[in-house]
């Protein structure tokens, strides 16, 4: 399936690469300004694009229950192997449909969408959102990270601003609750001049998170 899924191109045929690259990466170091968003007691959590589990296998060791959705079937196979949890549920599925997901009926707390975003043109995203949205039960907070920066040679990524995509959520019900900017942590991609976009987002009718 991963051939064939817009948006993975060069993620396969480099998988090796990008395992032993991904295994030195924190997942409090990566996600620092979004930790203090991240739900305290146990929750329903949906990881799109989790690549092999870093942070799936994080969520699941706070108390968390986590559908990991990794379309790559290298970097899914990696991460059910390093990542054995009985709390994470892996799932052979891809933006921007999510079709497989989205015929279980079933609603989350919290959804991670990192480093993924940028993979789909615009008419995917268009389409994505109402999907994504649609996962989200009321209340729950959605979590988009954006890379910009020069693109990496063979893959696919598009230059998707902040202010596009904080539109598009609040067209389909999605309050914005958080907006920075921040360097990468990888220093290969710091030399590069790879930065970051750390969005999130409430889904109409929650209480009790202050905007930042």
């Amino acid at each position: 399936m991963s051939i064939n899924v817009s948006g993975t191109e060069g993620y396969a045929e480099n998988a090796q690469f990008l395992i032993e690259q991904w295994q030195d990466i924190s997942f409090a170091q990566h996600h620092a300004p979004i930790m203090h968003l991240v739900p305290m007691s146990p929750a329903c959590v949906l990881d799109v694009g989790a690549g092999i589990g870093t942070d799936a296998a994080a969520f699941a060791a706070m108390g968390h229950t986590v559908v990991a959705v990794e379309p790559v079937d290298a970097l899914r196979v990696a991460g059910i192997r390093q990542h054995p949890s009985p709390r994470i549920e892996w799932l052979d599925d891809s933006l921007p449909d999510l079709a497989m997901l989205r015929s279980r009926r079933k609603e989350f707390d919290f959804v991670m969408l990192s480093a993924v975003w940028m993979h789909l043109d615009e008419r995917e995203r268009r389409r994505a959102m109402p999907n994504v949205s649609a996962l989200l039960c009321d209340g729950a907070m959605l979590v988009i990270t954006l890379r910009h920066g020069p693109v990496p040679e063979g893959r696919r990524m598009f230059d998707v601003s902040a202010v596009e995509t904080i539109q598009l959520a609040n067209a389909h019900g999605l309050r914005t609750v958080l907006d920075v900017q921040t360097e990468s942590f990888q220093h290969g991609n710091r030399r590069m001049g790879v930065t970051w976009s750390r969005l999130a987002f409430v889904k109409d009718g929650a209480r009790g998170y202050r905007e930042a």
